[in-house]
């Protein structure tokens, strides 16, 4: 899996806006969209969704077993080590499918979620990507119901993540759909996990790291899916607009590039935002879109796309069933069997990259059935039943008993 990505990062990476890599897709840049994107699956299989679960909108991991018991390290030759887990809530109600809330009166928490983790390259991980990589991964939309209907966030001016500058300045502030704005910036000062925003939180984060080091190469890779995709694209412009220009020069000349993989993401903000996001000459943007997934279309009226576009299109594979069902279309995995094997123009679907297509039916009944793969077969041991030493079962256990430590907010931007 590994190819020439140690001495091809920076054009795999977005430098020449993959300039001549789209099409045919090139074999070691769809080997690295992979890996970006098992990297953001991370994120859905690691999440507690059973309301019926105090833990609730949790991670089912702590940081330090995160890769391994999402089987991540197994199929992954690139090491990475956890370093932060992100938080988040929102100003306004949210649909079911961004913000899931307990339906036990013992929540953990009754307004936060997890929307996330921040790793680096180890050692050994460095040595295969060729450089010192930070990686943001957001967590994506929970579960897909015909959320085009429940999707009404209108635009509203971003000068809470964008402000003017310069108070003379007569052009219009980027616009961005209110619900994104709303969970990247809403601080709980009750909560123990977001006492700050989930944009404080990775700010604070990235700031860190790129001190810690500042005497290497660094790159930061956002990723993610639906959602995750919009918080990736603007976590990653905020950063650039906002956090770079206060960071020494040193620094500066350290950081190579700033690149987002974001697959089947909706439309973020108006003309504007995406005049602010061109103007980043190190912002790098690849939207992966599924041709029959009409997420990325939405929403249609006011909204601009933005970065390049890999266009994908899994109705040309014979390894899954004729369907109509939109999940089989925006489903992640669904997403990187595409990548596996999309031809572009150059013809049909064939798998360049021997990736499983077990895969595709971790959480759908999309393979045909002549594969012998079960539906939905990823799930918890025993749906996260633990028995415990008087021989009862109770959902999700006891995660003091087990030593896990609480990670509580601790950022602050100036």
């Amino acid at each position: 899996m590994v190819g020439d990505i140690a001495k091809r990062w920076k054009e795999l990476s977005g430098n020449s806006k993959w300039k001549d890599l789209l099409d045919p897709l090139d074999l070691d840049l769809r080997r690295y969209i992979l890996h970006y994107g098992d990297m953001a699956e991370v994120g859905y299989v690691a999440f507690n969704s059973d309301r019926r679960s105090k833990y609730v909108g949790d991670s089912c991991y702590t940081k330090e077993e995160l890769f391994a018991r999402t089987g991540y390290l197994k199929a992954n030759p690139f090491r990475y080590e956890v370093t932060k887990y992100i938080y988040g809530t929102s100003s306004i109600r949210l649909p079911e499918c961004f913000i899931i809330n307990s339906l036990s009166r013992e929540a953990w928490n009754k307004e936060s979620n997890w929307l996330g983790y921040i790793a680096v390259a180890t050692d050994q991980g460095k040595e295969l990507l060729g450089r010192r990589d930070i990686v943001v991964a957001w967590r994506g939309t929970i579960q897909l119901y015909e959320w085009a209907n429940d999707f009404d966030f209108p635009l509203e001016p971003a000068i809470s993540v964008f402000p003017k500058t310069d108070p003379n300045d007569p052009s219009d502030p980027p616009r961005i759909a209110n619900g994104w704005l709303s969970l990247y910036t809403t601080a709980d000062p009750r909560s123990r996990f977001d006492k700050t925003s989930a944009q404080e939180q990775v700010q604070g984060e990235l700031k860190r790291l790129l001190e810690l080091y500042k005497d290497e190469e660094v790159t930061i890779t956002l990723t993610g899916h639906s959602l995750g995709a919009v918080l990736s694209i603007l976590s990653a412009t905020d950063f650039l607009h906002n956090e770079w220009p206060k960071t020494t020069t040193s620094l500066q000349d350290r950081l190579s590039c700033v690149t987002v993989f974001a697959f089947g993401s909706p439309r973020i903000g108006d003309l504007n935002f995406k005049r602010l996001v061109e103007s980043l000459k190190k912002l790098n943007i690849l939207r992966i879109s599924n041709v029959p997934d009409l997420i990325p279309r939405y929403p249609v009226f006011r909204f601009a796309d933005i970065g390049e576009e890999l266009q994908i299109n899994t109705l040309k594979s014979e390894y899954l069933k004729r369907s109509l069902n939109i999940k089989h279309f925006h489903n992640l995995e669904a997403y990187l069997h595409g990548v596996a094997g999309t031809q572009q123009n150059q013809g049909e679907f064939k798998l360049e990259i021997n990736r499983d297509i077990a895969l595709v039916n971790k959480g759908l009944d999309a393979l045909e059935d002549k594969y012998l793969v079960p539906d939905h077969w990823w799930v918890l041991e025993n749906k996260g039943m633990v028995q415990r030493d008087d021989g009862t079962w109770m959902l999700n256990g006891d995660r003091e008993k087990e030593g896990e430590e609480v990670e509580e907010d601790e950022y602050e931007l100036p």
